[in-house]
């Protein structure tokens, strides 16, 4: 044991405590992160861009960049890791070193001692959210950006492709309170351009308009489309004529929320969570049930997820402080152990959320109410 540490921790009590802990946890913590962060983006991103190097002749500089925005990703999932890590080594070395129970002897509690670390995992939880807030999100999207042009199935430019949309306009009454107004087909979406546009419109639940398009744009400012070399279709359901007329161009006024879902249609890892909200509000009256469950779901796990710096740190910090003889092979045993257990819970009922048997609001923070739930314990039943 160190006694100049405990001497200095004697003359000032606790304030140096504090200081000296989290000097600890800090040191080791940077230490992790990088450590994580260079594993996670070796491990998850150099075999995947190596092969599309060889596939799809991506280009070793767009490689390269590509590589560089993945990085922020696999730091943010190693913040929470790297606390949680942190807490079981520094504190399972103070329980093996007797430092632990040499500042208990001093009168200072066992929760006292765990407090600077929480307060850490706090200041961490603020870090991890805007990361993924302000870093994450543009980084995979810019990642995703530069292989668009290489690599055709990326599930950017697969969202682009087959576009359906139904529009829907409010019933007259309670029983028809949502009724489809209008469908809504194209092939791709590419340069702010739908092309092969299909629009079918419906009166009273019968085709009433068929609009076919070679291109179509969306005209700056308002609620209008450019429709480019097409035909249009007017059925009269009475008598069963049907007039056509060609057009080389035509304005005709039709919503243009399809234009604005197809410009921010992303994955939801590529969002924030302002725009996830700007996204799930375009979609809300589509029909899409899947996708809005989705959104909604992950908007609630965009808000829960930092909170595991804290729920890790409290559960570290017990394990640490309860079994003396961890070491750093037994640390990082407990490490994957926990980590594997807290994301099979948030990937369990996650799908629950989104299938329906859960509110999204349970479906995102029910695992982190178990991981609080179980460090509380943890640290009641140690001392």
């Amino acid at each position: 044991m160190n006694f100049k540490i405990i001497d200095r921790i004697l003359s000032h009590r606790l304030s140096l405590v504090d200081r000296y802990i989290i000097n600890q946890l800090g040191l080791f913590f940077l230490f992790s992160v990088g450590l994580f962060s260079c594993l996670g983006v070796t491990i998850g991103t150099v075999s995947d861009l190596g092969y599309k190097v060889t596939e799809y002749n991506l280009p070793i500089p767009i490689a390269v960049l590509i590589f560089c925005y993945k990085i922020p990703e696999y730091a943010a999932y190693a913040l929470p890791i790297s606390i949680l890590l942190s807490s079981l080594i520094i504190f399972g070395r103070l329980n093996s070193d007797r430092e632990l129970i040499a500042l208990l002897s001093f009168g200072i509690s066992l929760k006292r001692i765990i407090a600077p670390a929480l307060v850490f995992s706090l200041f961490i939880t603020g870090i991890t959210f805007l990361f993924n807030e302000l870093i994450v999100p543009a980084a995979n999207y810019q990642a995703n950006l530069l292989q668009n042009p290489f690599i055709a199935k990326t599930e950017l430019n697969l969202q682009k492709k087959d576009i359906f949309y139904p529009e829907y306009e409010s019933g007259k009454n309670q029983e028809s309170s949502r009724i489809l107004k209008r469908i809504y087909f194209a092939e791709e979406y590419r340069d702010r351009t739908l092309k092969k546009v299909t629009i079918i419109t419906l009166e009273r639940g019968e085709i009433s308009q068929i609009i076919t398009a070679k291109l179509a744009k969306k005209e700056q400012g308002r609620q209008v489309w450019n429709l480019i070399e097409g035909e249009i279709n007017q059925i009269n359901n009475l008598n069963g004529n049907i007039n056509t007329e060609e057009f080389h161009h035509k304005k005709i006024p039709l919503s243009t929320t399809l234009f604005e879902i197809v410009q921010k249609e992303r994955s939801p890892d590529d969002m924030n969570i302002r725009q996830a909200k700007e996204y799930l509000n375009l979609i809300k009256d589509s029909g899409r049930k899947i996708d809005i469950a989705k959104f909604t779901v992950r908007i609630q796990q965009k808000y829960a997820f930092p909170f595991i710096c804290l729920i890790f740190a409290s559960i570290g910090s017990a394990l640490g402080t309860k079994y003396s003889q961890v070491n750093r092979s037994q640390a990082f045993g407990f490490c994957v152990a926990i980590v594997f257990i807290y994301y099979f819970l948030g990937f369990t009922f996650g799908s629950l959320g989104i299938t329906g048997v859960l509110s999204p609001f349970w479906a995102a923070w029910i695992p982190n109410f178990l991981g609080i739930g179980t460090g509380i314990w943890l640290l009641t039943i140690n001392y």
